[in-house]
């Protein structure tokens, strides 16, 4: 059975960090790009930053550059989005996301960006 499950989310207030992770089971980790997603509410879901599969590449939403940093530790099947100087347009569902052969989605963790 796949799972991804995204944890690490929270209240934190504007100028504040935080680092998601995404843990991940039954695909072959290393042969999928991962992806964070997030979606506002009464907004669409939007990419923020994706990671390739060995980690080299990595690319990130303008609304992410500098400010977010995407990783992945291949032989423990995680990855995780480093989230810095979060501003309240930020607050969103956060979601992790598998891609290659198969797309996989996680359940999100809420990140709430208020003072």
């Amino acid at each position: 059975e796949v799972q991804l499950q995204a944890s690490g989310g929270g209240l934190v207030q504007p100028g504040g960090s935080l680092t998601l992770s995404c843990a991940t089971s039954g695909f072959i980790f290393d042969d999928y790009a991962i992806a964070w997603f997030r979606q506002a509410p009464g907004k669409e879901r939007e990419g923020v930053a994706c990671v390739g599969s060995s980690g080299e590449r990595k690319y990130y939403a303008d609304t992410a550059k500098g400010r977010f940093t995407v990783s992945r530790n291949n032989p423990k099947n995680t990855a995780a989005l480093q989230m810095d100087s979060l501003q309240p347009e930020d607050t969103a569902v956060y979601y992790c996301n598998a891609k290659s052969g198969g797309n996989y989605w996680g359940q999100g963790t809420l990140v709430t960006v208020s003072s």
